[in-house]
């Protein structure tokens, strides 16, 4: 089953068009609009809906860069195991991002993603291993990630 699924088996079925219309929106750049049916979801915890308004207030669309809010909508959707949220609240401490950078919040925060087999979070996770980023150095812990994500391990921590 996949996330967005599992995700609209809890709410009703009037919240899951708004969901879907929410995300048409936002998919095809109606950011106004995408707030506006998004908002109410993710007030009552929706995190797909949190995850598209931090990604909408970090980026400034549809409204006014609000990096608080984008932090406060990563997090919650994150905390609620929402894969994409984990990946995207990793690279806010990678980053720096709306939060203070901490490279062992962003390898906490991609584990979890990695975890749930998220090929860009697993990469990532790798890097971080291979440099002692936020992790102890660990070369076979980087070759594990590299490969759960697909790559060649070899090639990537020689």
């Amino acid at each position: 089953m996949t996330e967005r699924s599992d995700t609209e088996e809890k709410i009703s079925a009037e919240e899951i068009m708004a969901l879907r219309s929410g995300i048409s929106a936002f998919e095809s750049k109606q950011f106004v609009r995408a707030h506006q049916l998004l908002s109410p979801l993710a007030e009552v915890g929706n995190p797909d809906a949190q995850y598209r308004l931090a990604i909408m207030d970090q980026n400034g669309l549809g409204q006014v860069v609000n990096q608080k809010k984008a932090a406060h909508w990563m997090r919650s959707a994150a905390e609620q195991g929402f894969d994409l949220a984990q990946h995207g609240l990793g690279f806010m401490y990678l980053q720096g991002e709306c939060v203070e950078q901490d490279d062992a919040q962003a390898a906490h925060w991609f584990t979890l993603a990695a975890e749930q087999d998220l090929a860009g979070a697993q990469t990532i996770l790798g890097d971080l291993y291979k440099e002692g980023r936020g992790v102890k150095k660990d070369l076979e812990q980087a070759k594990h990630w590299y490969s759960k994500a697909g790559f060649e391990m070899e090639e990537l921590v020689s």
